[in-house]
């Protein structure tokens, strides 16, 4: 049996116009595996942290995908706690 539950639980702080070095840091000191992180595609400086937040995550072995990818479209159901749980 698979569960799976899928909130973000790391927030760029992107929407905050911090700086691009303080965005990367941030993320990629508190990422770990399953880690969701939520990001704003209008947020400034976006062209410039993506990238390198991206390529220092997967050079430690990450592998990015969309949420929607993770997320069960068929033989599944929500438990008690909201948890996607594999029938």
């Amino acid at each position: 049996m698979i569960k799976l539950y899928f909130k973000s639980n790391i927030d760029s702080l992107d929407w905050k116009d911090i700086s691009t070095e303080q965005i990367v840091e941030r993320v990629t000191r508190n990422v770990k595996p399953g880690s969701i992180v939520l990001f704003h595609n209008n947020a400034n400086h976006v062209e410039e942290y993506l990238p390198l937040i991206l390529e220092k995550l997967q050079s430690e072995g990450y592998k990015i995908v969309p949420v929607g990818k993770l997320i069960m479209k068929k033989n599944y159901h929500m438990d008690s706690t909201g948890k996607q749980v594999e029938d």
